[in-house]
């Protein structure tokens, strides 16, 4: 039937073609993206180190016990002028996004001596997985591989976090690390590290810290962990202490 006649038969319009709506779909992917890229770039880039946005200690903060960074694993020059800590959960997946920025600070920050960083470990009840995670780090730190492990089970975290025996999972990375397997599943079987992961959320718990992960720069709580923030933070401290 021609246009002409089916409006006349039928007073309606012609029906919208589909593929007047592809631009229009194609449109919206297009801007989808570009806001998340927009709000990557925000989240990452780093703020100006005098930017009146960054945290501040509170007026009646005191300065993190040091005598409790025994609890958790060091890196760095004990003398750094500045020190990072983290409280972290390796099945959580903010800490897993984290992570990064945590590499990225020991590359640019730890390895020239400017900044130590401590991890404390602070494995959340309702993470099945990661208690024994923060056991295999330790574990692994017994042959010298604590960091390596450390990334991995956070590189790898969607493989292991719903695992019903992670030991195995675990042991296969120490495996892949050049670890002596058969030590690391006698640590890990043994729960040798057991009591030192609990000390290190007794700390957390002293601290008052309750969610992961929680970063702090000296006595400065991060209110957006990502390395944007981090980095800034970390700029404007040294910056500080250089002045002293």
């Amino acid at each position: 039937m021609g246009e002409a006649k089916r409006r006349k038969e039928t007073g309606q319009p012609s029906p919208a073609k589909n593929s007047n709506r592809k631009p229009l779909a194609l449109g919206v992917s297009v801007l989808v993206i570009l806001l998340v890229i927009i709000g990557v770039f925000f989240l990452t880039a780093a703020p100006d180190k005098t930017s009146d946005e960054l945290p501040v200690a509170a007026p009646d903060a005191d300065a993190f016990p040091a005598e409790l960074d025994r609890y958790g694993v060091s890196v760095g020059d004990e003398g750094a002028p500045v020190v990072v800590r983290e409280f972290a959960d390796y099945q959580c997946p903010a800490c897993g996004r984290f992570s990064d920025a945590s590499q990225r600070l020991k590359e640019e920050y730890v390895e020239s001596g400017r900044v130590r960083f401590v991890y404390f470990d602070l494995p959340l009840q309702q993470h099945q997985n990661a208690q024994p995670a923060a056991q295999a780090a330790r574990c692994a730190g017994d042959q010298g591989a604590y960091w390596g492990m450390h990334d991995q089970l956070f590189d790898m975290q969607t493989e292991w976090s719903g695992s019903g025996d992670p030991v195995a999972t675990f042991s296969r990375y120490a495996t892949d690390l050049g670890l002596e397997e058969r030590r690391f599943r006698h640590c890990m079987n043994t729960e040798l590290h057991k009591e030192a992961v609990e000390q290190s959320l007794r700390v957390a718990m002293q601290m008052r810290v309750t969610s992961t992960p929680t970063v702090l720069v000296d006595n400065i709580r991060l209110t957006r962990p990502g390395w944007g923030q981090l980095s800034a933070v970390v700029e404007r401290e040294l910056a500080n202490s250089n002045q002293d």
